[in-house]
Order: C-alpha cells, then sequence, then structure tokens
C-alpha cells in the first residue's frame, strides 16, 4: 500500500509518524524535502540509517503531532500519514496542525486503520482497545479515521476502505487524498 501511495506526494512533505522511515523508500524524485515528525529517538536512529540509501533530504521535527509544528501557515504541498492515527492521543488537534501547513492546492495522503462498518466487528474493536492501548503504544482500533478528516476540516476527495488480512478487528482499513 505504501508504493501505491507515498509515491503520490509532491514538493516539500511533512510525515506524521515517520517512526522508521518505511516510507522513505516510495518518496518520488518530485519531493523536495520531507519534515519528519517523531518523537522517538530510537525511531529517528532508525529512519536515518534508511535514509542513508535514499536522495530525499529528510529534517526530523522531534516532538508529538500535536504540538505546534514549527512550520509557516500554507507552507507544505504534502502530508502524508500511515498508521499513525492511531496512535495520538489527540487526534483533532494533530489534524488541524496538519491543515494550519498544508497549501490550499495540497494534499494529505492517509493510509490508517480505524473503525469497521460491521456492528459485530466494532463490538469487538471497543472490548478490545483499553487493552490494545496499553500493549499497542496507544493503538486505538475503533477511531473512524473518516469522521476525524471531517471533523477536522478537511475534505476526502478519494477514500477506499476494506479488510485487510488478519483479524478484523485490527485491519479495517482507509486509505485516501484530502485537502483543505
Amino acid at each position: 500500500m505504501r508504493a501505491d501511495w507515498v509515491p503520490h506526494a509532491r514538493g516539500d512533505v511533512l510525515e506524521v509518524g515517520i517512526g522508521s522511515g518505511l516510507n522513505l523508500p516510495f518518496y518520488s524524485a518530485e519531493v523536495y524535502r520531507v519534515y519528519g515528525v517523531e518523537p522517538s529517538a530510537e525511531l529517528q536512529k532508525m529512519a536515518r540509517k534508511r535514509m542513508a540509501s535514499q536522495a530525499t533530504r529528510v529534517e526530523f521535527l522531534s516532538q508529538s503531532a500535536e504540538e505546534d509544528v514549527p512550520l509557516s501557515d500554507k507552507s507544505i504541498d504534502t502530508v502524508v500519514m500511515t498508521w499513525t492515527l492511531c496512535s495520538i492521543p489527540d487526534p483533532l488537534k494533530a489534524l488541524r496542525q496538519m491543515k494550519r501547513v498544508l497549501k490550499p492546492d495540497g494534499r494529505l495522503i492517509f493510509i490508517e486503520h480505524g473503525r469497521a462498518p460491521d456492528s459485530g466487528v466494532a463490538a469487538w474493536q471497543d472490548r478490545l482497545t483499553p487493552v490494545w492501548k496499553r500493549i499497542g503504544g496507544g493503538c486505538h482500533l475503533n477511531r473512524k479515521i473518516d469522521d476525524l478528516l471531517v471533523a477536522a476540516g478537511f475534505q476526502i476527495t478519494e477514500l477506499k476502505t476494506y479488510y485487510l488480512p488478519g483479524p478484523r478487528p485490527m485491519t479495517y482499513t482507509y486509505q485516501g487524498f484530502a485537502h483543505v
């Protein structure tokens, strides 16, 4: 999925939750610079190793996604967010920061897992999330990603949803594009 979606990024990119840099190999030559939000020094270290073989310039922002991103308003061409929103304590605050820095003609690329439309699966997501958060780095299985994006002021221009292989409470996937 990363190979299908991340190459759509262009210009100056804000990657929220850059983690160990798994998206770095998929950025095209049309990306000038990546600002990678990542509070974990260990994950940044892993990303630095991965980026050694990449031409893309990366500047790490050692902070949580909810903090004020030290970038100017409307200065970013593309925001990339892959399997990140589930573990951000205040997802709306983080999304509002992404919206603030995104240019009017920019786009948000997202791949996230979240709340399933099937009531039985959603009930299991609600049951499992309190324990899952503790063992899964704060991951919420039951966040409805499209509703969060809209609540933060984004307009979704493309949305694909489906289950990945594996346990249904953990694999319902949202992917697409949004803009301000």
